[in-house]
């Protein structure tokens, strides 16, 4: 059974600038935020999360390269898209993740897409699947029983980067494209759990 998490206000708080290195136009947040151009921001350059997880997106609608936003400072691009599989100069929509909960976090992985093949059960971070045996360099589809997982493309937290939480519909990633909108590829070697 997949534990449901519920949103809870005050848990979250991120402080945004629209330029590098905390200057600029700076604005609070605490709850979601769609559109930073509907805030008087054409882009984020700068963040500090000084509570919660977040996942931060390249475009308004929660849409394109995800980034998971933990807490600490993010002076610029590079720092929340550096070890990515490409540089992404911009993130214009965020969220909080709720079902952050790293001490109790399981997740289910498949060889293949609808819960078929080989499968494996995790409940820590695994810098590389091949070096845990995992005998394919792909993933076809997840299952998160509880928490929130940042999966990456290379081993040791490389590339792009996929949320995948247990209150996203019933935590089922039946196929590649239900990872997000930029996921073109079931290439996944390392997972870990989402830091709260």
């Amino acid at each position: 059974m997949t534990h449901r998490c519920k949103r809870s206000s005050g848990l979250w708080k991120i402080v945004v600038w629209d330029e590098p290195f905390f200057e600029g136009k700076k604005h609070e947040f605490t709850t979601d935020c769609y559109s930073t151009p509907e805030h008087g921001f054409s882009t984020v350059r700068s963040c500090r999360v000084e509570s919660g997880a977040w996942a931060g997106f390249e475009h308004c609608g929660f849409q394109g390269q995800q980034f998971v936003l933990e807490r600490g400072d993010y002076p610029s691009w590079e720092a929340w898209s550096g070890s990515n599989a490409y540089h992404v100069e911009r993130m214009c929509s965020f969220r909080p993740i709720s079902c952050a909960d790293h001490g109790r976090s399981r997740l289910m992985l498949f060889e293949q897409e609808n819960f078929q093949g080989k499968r494996a059960e995790m409940s820590d971070d695994c810098a590389s699947l091949p070096a845990l045996g995992w005998g394919s360099s792909t993933v076809g589809s997840f299952l998160v029983r509880s928490g929130a997982w940042v999966c990456s493309q290379y081993p040791g937290y490389r590339g792009f980067q996929y949320l995948l939480e247990s209150d996203s519909p019933a935590g089922e990633y039946k196929h590649v494209r239900e990872w997000g909108s930029h996921a073109q590829t079931g290439q996944v070697q390392s997972i870990r759990r989402v830091q709260q």
